[in-house]
């Protein structure tokens, strides 16, 4: 059993790390019961890691009075042995922090996600969810469970022309390890976390996504970010309407941050018209993020193809290789919680300021965003072997309030301008809206204008109704 003195900086980091999906901290007066339930939680779900030994913020608002362990070694065979008698066994490790001036032995282990679907002793199944584990009672759900553990994850293949220490020596592995604690020394990291085949010690294609200074180089398939601007807002862009193309490539932490940046860059040239007029259009800066964090994190990274950002006048599209893993369906997305890379997902987590921190709430936070800032919710599909999310540029306003909105700091209104404002692709469905308008009284065609520069503008009655638009 492996013993390992740590510095009072770690043990502060351990007190106060934040318990989630990842992690979870125990009083060493667990029972045996509670142990089982928190290793078979992890190992249905994503797997993690756990300390016993660490009180959590209830029970001691001190930080460092929370380290309180074992008196002895021989006090913490009770809680292994109670995760021995799993059954079937659990993929794990496990060692015991000491600290100089702090009281006790701390057993900290860390579970693999299993193929398996994992119950304690009184046959309860039990997943984790956020920072809970939660038992899972309907016989439909732990049948759903054990046929999302049939699915193998190409994050796990092992790269064998690529030299470990290209991973381990790696800067990013470097930078991220700055802030990771209990501090470890990078090859122990990457073989604690399954990083790196612990038979061959030969890196896992997870591993090369996330450390590898060339990722897109060194895995044989595509797994970069693509992001092309199309002047248009047709459903099936023609080689005239590509304005800009951006490739982002690199370790997938980078990728998601200069994804991000490189959309925005490319949105500075759209314009379009909005009721405030001819604006640059204008995205909810977190469905963006969450969207892109989630496309790279739950994409299938078997298939040959890079992550597909296109930006229309009217839309962002991204398009993520594989189709929803598990269970996962369109009408469950946003409640159902399945990792393909389960690696890729944990250790991103595991950053200081990380991409995915409040997991599983991702694309909920996109939906809720979009609604804040007045615009129709995502749109999500599977289109053929990738999954698409769309962001629409689509008020939610009904078509007549736009139009109305529009005229309260504009004296006419053209259909292109209301189709722009409005989302209504055809010409005649504005005409409707208008004419809507007309037959109320509120609205006049204005005369005098050729066909082909027909303008709409206030009645009397029009400009008294706008008053509450300005």
């Amino acid at each position: 059993m492996r013993v390992r003195e740590i510095s009072e900086q770690e043990v502060y980091a351990i007190c106060t790390r934040e318990e989630s999906h990842f992690f979870d901290r125990k009083a060493c007066g667990i029972r045996g019961a509670k142990v089982q339930k928190i290793s078979v939680a992890l190992a249905n779900a994503d797997g993690g890691e756990f300390v016993i030994g660490v009180s959590d913020d209830k029970e001691e608002p001190d930080p460092i009075k929370r380290w309180n362990g074992y008196g002895s070694i021989e006090e913490i065979n009770s809680a292994l042995q109670a995760i021995f008698e799993i059954k079937p066994s659990l993929e794990l490790r496990y060692e015991i922090l000491v600290a100089c001036g702090f009281p006790g032995h701390v057993l900290a282990v860390s579970i693999e996600k299993s193929g398996n679907v994992h119950s304690t002793a009184d046959n309860t199944v039990y997943q984790r969810y956020g920072a809970q584990s939660l038992p899972i009672k309907d016989p439909q759900k732990i049948a759903e469970l054990a046929f999302a553990k049939g699915a193998s994850s190409y994050e796990d293949v092992i790269l064998k022309e690529i030299p470990a220490e290209l991973i381990v020596d790696s800067s990013e592995l470097e930078s991220f390890l700055v802030e990771y604690a209990p501090k470890i020394d990078p090859l122990e990291f990457c073989i604690n976390q399954n990083l790196l085949d612990f038979k061959s010690w030969l890196p896992r294609v997870a591993s090369t996504l996330l450390f590898h200074p060339a990722p897109s180089g060194s895995v044989p398939r595509k797994c970069g970010i693509k992001i092309t601007r199309y002047e248009t807002k047709e459903d099936d862009p023609e080689r005239d309407h590509l304005a800009e193309q951006i490739t982002v490539e690199g370790p997938l932490y980078q990728q998601i941050h200069q994804a991000t940046a490189g959309v925005v860059k490319l949105m500075e040239s759209v314009q379009i018209w909005t009721p405030d007029g001819l604006k640059s259009a204008k995205y909810p800066p977190e469905s963006i993020w969450e969207v892109l964090v989630n496309a790279v994190i739950h994409r299938d990274y078997s298939i040959s193809d890079d992550i597909q950002v296109f930006i229309f006048d009217n839309r962002i599209e991204i398009l993520s290789p594989g189709r929803l893993p598990g269970y996962v369906t369109v009408d469950n997305i946003l409640d159902a919680r399945f990792s393909r890379n389960p690696k890729i997902v944990r250790t991103l987590n595991r950053y200081k300021d990380a991409p995915n921190k409040d997991l599983g709430e991702g694309l909920n936070t996109a939906f809720q965003k979009m609604k804040e800032w007045g615009l129709k919710e995502p749109i999500i599909s599977e289109d053929g072997n990738y999954v698409k999310v769309i962001l629409p540029h689509t008020p939610l306003a009904k078509p007549t309030e736009a139009i109305l909105s529009f005229l309260a700091s504009h004296d006419r209104i053209t259909n292109k301008q209301a189709r722009e404002i409005t989302g209504i692709k055809s010409e005649n469905l504005v005409k409707i809206e208008f004419y809507k308008l007309r037959d109320a009284g509120i609205l006049e065609r204005i005369p005098g204008l050729a066909a082909a520069k027909s303008a709409w503008q206030l009645t009397s009655k029009g400009r008294q109704e706008v008053e509450k638009y300005k």
